[in-house]
């Protein structure tokens, strides 16, 4: 039901090509995933997603367990029935969200308290409690529930995050076990301590079927330290199964990623930027709705091929994105989305061809990066 097969391994930099077989569709890889937080990635419908190349979606345990419910979704049929979407879907687990989101929580042995950020009232998810409510909603891929240590944690902090997950690890791989139609992602935690990312991967690979993540990245740290984790977990990944770098989604990142050998990427950059005004280009980022592009005629980006560069010009988006209009926030989050997905097929090109380092070496410096570390 699950299978992951290697393609091609790049002879320059060891990065891959595979393919990723789900019950709801094959997904070729590298590849990066869409968010949709809400069981919708904003702005956009499923027959456009599928237009501009998205192989699998992501959507938020935490938000869909608050609204509408996850026995909502399951009486639905399920949340690929409830959104209309036929191809792969990863829920992640709501640990992050947890975390990030709750003004007042307690985290003990047993799960996570917390107060909802819709209305305050008090809610609770254990281990168990992440993985029913991701049965519930009928997700292909279901993530561990982990405790993500803030970036600045000290090494006993980020030990305690790590074991804690560990863990909980074993309880959400219990219960996953009832529902053999979905699979689960362990996820690998331990901060910027080179020695805890080594031995969480040891101790979680054994719980990894066919998938594997890693977490606690992208959350603040200079890339350097994300790209010195990758490094040192990469010699001890599995081969037969993809790697999920989770929360990573900025082209300079995506390349770099893969270099390390992750397979699976996810963010909620493309829509998030778009609908404050910005696009992803492979000269750098736009931001459309200044003065600069006010009489500017031309598409967003020479060479692009989705639906907002084919029909529709800088000005014009300008103008929309400046009146507050909804196209334009959905004409930036078409092309956002496009451009990564061209990105990765430009990334799969080059490891065809042997030559991804080079190909690093070639784009990134063109990119002026959001946030360059």
């Amino acid at each position: 039901m699950y299978k992951y097969e290697v393609l091609k391994v790049c002879k320059q930099s060891g990065a891959r090509i595979g393919r990723f077989t789900t019950p709801h569709g094959v997904i070729e890889t590298p590849v990066f995933m869409p968010v949709g937080t809400n069981a919708t990635v904003k702005a956009l419908s499923p027959e456009e997603l599928k237009e501009l190349g998205s192989q699998i979606i992501l959507s938020n345990t935490y938000h869909l367990f608050l609204r509408p419910g996850e026995d909502i979704v399951k009486k639905a049929g399920g949340l690929h029935k409830f959104m209309n979407w036929d191809r792969p879907i990863l829920t992640d687990s709501g640990g992050f969200q947890v975390f990030s989101l709750a003004k007042l929580r307690r985290i003990t042995e047993d799960g996570v308290a917390f107060n909802s950020h819709i209305d305050g009232s008090e809610k609770f998810i254990s281990p168990e409690k992440s993985i029913e409510i991701q049965q519930a909603l009928g997700s292909d891929i279901m993530m561990a529930f982990d405790w993500c240590s803030e970036i600045g944690a000290s090494y006993e902090k980020s030990r305690e995050a790590m074991e804690r997950t560990l863990a909980w690890l074993d309880r959400c791989h219990k219960k996953a076990q009832e529902t053999p139609r979905q699979i689960l992602f362990p996820i690998i935690q331990g901060n910027i301590f080179a020695d805890l990312r080594i031995e969480s991967a040891k101790r979680t690979i054994p719980y990894a079927r066919c998938g594997i993540a890693v977490g606690g990245l992208s959350v603040g740290e200079p890339k350097h330290k994300m790209y010195e984790m990758l490094d040192a977990l990469r010699p001890y990944y599995p081969e037969d199964m993809p790697r999920y770098l989770m929360g990573v989604g900025s082209a300079d990142c995506i390349v770099e990623g893969v270099i390390r050998g992750i397979d699976m990427f996810d963010c909620v950059l493309p829509t998030r930027i778009a609908r404050n005004g910005t696009a992803l280009t492979f000269e750098g980022d736009l931001t459309i709705r200044n003065a600069t592009f006010k009489e500017d005629f031309t598409p967003i980006e020479d060479g692009c091929d989705c639906y907002a560069c084919r029909n529709y010009t800088r000005a014009y988006i300008r103008h929309l994105v400046n009146a507050d209009e909804i196209l334009g926030a959905r004409l930036l989050s078409m092309h956002n989305i496009r451009f990564l997905h061209r990105l990765t097929a430009q990334i799969k090109q080059a490891i065809i061809e042997d030559r991804l380092l080079d190909f690093r070496d070639e784009v990134i410096p063109k990119l002026k990066i959001r946030g360059q570390a």
